[in-house]
């Protein structure tokens, strides 16, 4: 039986610099399990984006303990969002149920996250990880040349994403940033999806 899988997607506050944990909050999580042009479902499409970013953090991390255990899909989540979720968690004192272990065989999209070596397999409760950025990267980027960035592919198969000034997160109304960011784990979702046989296969162990 296939896996559940949900897209998982963090924004962050640009105000500063929101590429570095140390000074940039986490100013909206998106968890998706539905389609890109589909209507959210409200019992999985979930966004949190309370302004005290520790409850943030415990919403996220309550509901994720609630939902069948399944695949936690991300892009570029093994560099970026899950070691940033972490790192925020540890900066707050919020105990999530994320554990993380560096893997140096992942390659990156850019330079390691502030504070990081390397990348990072992961699992949240019974929850296992997958990159989707990796998956796509390691043969449909490479024979196309292409830096596989999440809107870039989303687009080569026909899936529209929301488009924002990605420097400029912090000027997007509530409601904009919601859309923004349950869009981007729609999409993870979805690109994973469109290749069960070898995601499965890709999921971390």
């Amino acid at each position: 039986m296939a896996p559940v899988f949900y897209g998982l997607d963090i924004e962050t506050d640009t105000s500063v610099d929101g590429l570095d944990p140390r000074r940039s909050a986490i100013v909206a999580v998106a968890v998706a399990s539905s389609a890109p042009d589909s209507p959210a479902e409200p019992r999985v499409d979930r966004v949190f984006d309370d302004p005290d970013e520790a409850v943030l953090l415990r919403r996220l991390d309550d509901h994720l303990a609630t939902l069948e255990p399944g695949v936690l899909v991300t892009w570029n989540g093994a560099g970026f969002d899950l070691p940033f979720i972490a790192d925020r968690a540890r900066h707050l004192s919020v105990r999530l149920g994320l554990v993380l272990r560096p893997d140096p065989r992942l390659a990156g999209r850019r330079a390691p996250l502030a504070g990081h070596r390397w990348p990072y397999r992961a699992r949240w409760y019974g929850h296992r990880h997958l990159d989707a950025y990796q998956l796509f990267r390691a043969d449909v980027g490479a024979s196309l040349g292409l830096a596989c960035g999440l809107k870039a592919i989303a687009r080569l198969v026909g899936l529209p994403p929301v488009e924002v000034d990605r420097g400029a997160i912090h000027e997007l109304s509530p409601a904009e940033r919601a859309e923004y960011v349950l869009s981007d784990a729609r999409l993870a979702r979805a690109l994973a999806l469109r290749r069960p046989a070898t995601a499965v296969r890709a999921v971390d162990p």
